[in-house]
């Protein structure tokens, strides 16, 4: 099983010494340079960079550079999409976006889990764990959200918020760790 295989079964696979999964990470990096260094007027260079990079892309959706990710293929956003300043997403398991999403500015999203035990981690062992976005969510902006998350439909995630478990449909959570400050109905 190689370590592509390893990280998709979400096994511990070496990220820091695969020569399949650096190159895949450095031709990322390339993408995001393009699309970072475009004058912000060149919409459709843009576009056509962020369709290239990422797994799906639905109509209307807009991401203001700087972005930064790993891979790019394990992203999905769906329509209306839009991700404002400095998004970094970390995508070595897929990161799903719905449709109506909003994430304000400075917000991450981490799918690399290392492992606790220091000789594991030092050998550049990871895993990874997907994180799921419903439809017509927000972030406030400096939001992190960590891996293996859902977030459910209709939320609102409060700005500075760390994002550990789970947020339930129809709730505005808030702080570190987030909680459940309010459902919506």
């Amino acid at each position: 099983m190689t370590e592509k295989e390893k990280c998709a079964c979400g096994l511990l696979y070496d990220a820091n010494s695969d020569s399949e999964l650096i190159r895949e990470r450095l031709h990322c990096q390339d993408e995001c340079f393009r699309f970072n260094n475009l004058r912000p007027s060149e919409v459709a260079a843009k576009a056509e960079i962020i369709t290239r990079l990422l797994g799906r892309v639905g109509d209307g959706a807009t991401i203001v550079a700087p972005f930064h990710c790993d891979y790019g293929y394990n992203i999905e956003v769906g329509t209306n999409f839009f991700a404002n300043f400095n998004l970094v997403i970390l995508d070595a398991a897929k990161v799903s976006f719905g449709d109506n999403v909003f994430v304000g500015p400075n917000c991450s999203f981490y799918t690399a889990v290392h492992p606790l035990d220091a000789e594991r981690r030092n050998q550049g062992l990871e895993c990874a764990r997907p994180i799921t976005v419903g439809n017509n969510v927000w972030f406030g902006g400096n939001v992190v959200v960590l891996p293996g998350v859902i977030v459910g439909d209709n939320s609102v995630v409060g700005a500075g918020s760390v994002v550990t478990k789970d947020v339930p449909a129809f709730s505005v959570v808030a702080g570190n760790p987030a909680r459940v400050i309010r459902t919506l109905n």
